[in-house]
């Protein structure tokens, strides 16, 4: 799930951060976990990013069978197994702080599963552009969430949304492709808004469904959104996307 750079944050990933963590987010996992409510809306975050990164590796390695070179099969290879590597840092987070991964992860499944069924890209550009794009607006929900989250974990969540690369790749191929045949581009732009759509829709449906989670973001746990916060952050993620839409030769 994540893009630009190999820093932790991706060039067009919205500005998330304060400049000085106060309250919850200037703790460690120790004490704000004393806090049984956190505590559980932090295993859905994990589990739900763990399951992520696992869904991204299978697809990653299913999209590699798309690929018109040898090359190409080889760097998706390469990406997929990045995306394997943070889902093991968070199942076995998971672990440590004594909860089963497996367990943590189920939740979601079929939120994710039921997302990747609408969303099967029918050629290779039109799955770089999901992984892309869609992997990218993930991405910067969960971003803007792991500002407010203790220390230990926000760190952790940062680190398994750094760069796998893909998002170099994927605009490199992209522009190419439209560079060739432009009518590429029309077709591919609607694919991203559908993408974004969905995904929005996607991340909505997982959070009304875990009580932890939604009381965490609206603010009833740790340092949360409240209502303008909320649309702030929803107008971050969209500035996000068409930056990148734009990175990649299309249009918003």
């Amino acid at each position: 799930m994540r893009f630009m750079t190999s820093s932790d944050k991706p060039a067009n990933a919205p500005e998330t951060a304060p400049a000085e963590h106060t309250g919850v987010a200037a703790q460690d996992w120790a004490t704000a976990s004393a806090d049984p409510q956190y505590r559980a809306a932090v295993v859905d975050l994990l589990g739900a990013l763990a399951y992520g990164e696992l869904a991204a590796f299978e697809r990653l390695a299913e999209d590699a069978k798309l690929a018109p070179t040898l090359a190409d099969k080889a760097e998706l290879a390469k990406m997929a197994s990045a995306e394997f590597h943070h889902f093991e840092r968070l199942r076995d987070r998971l672990a440590e702080i004594g909860e089963e991964p497996t367990r943590a992860m189920e939740p979601f499944v079929a939120a994710y599963d039921g997302f990747h069924k609408q969303t099967a890209p029918s050629d290779w550009l039109e799955g770089l552009v999901k992984a892309y794009v869609g992997d990218s607006i993930a991405s910067d929900f969960y971003r803007e969430v792991a500002a407010r989250l203790d220390s230990d974990s926000r760190d952790l969540v940062l680190a398994v949304l750094d760069d796998t690369g893909h998002g170099g790749f994927a605009v490199e191929k992209v522009r190419a492709a439209i560079d060739a045949d432009p009518r590429v581009g029309g077709r591919l732009a609607l694919w991203a808004r559908r993408l974004m759509g969905e995904a929005l829709s996607q991340s909505q449906r997982v959070v009304a469904d875990r009580d932890a989670l939604s009381t965490m973001l609206v603010g009833g746990v740790a340092d949360g959104f409240d209502l303008a916060e909320v649309g702030k952050m929803f107008s971050r993620i969209t500035e996000a996307h068409t930056k990148r839409m734009a990175a990649l030769g299309l249009a918003a």
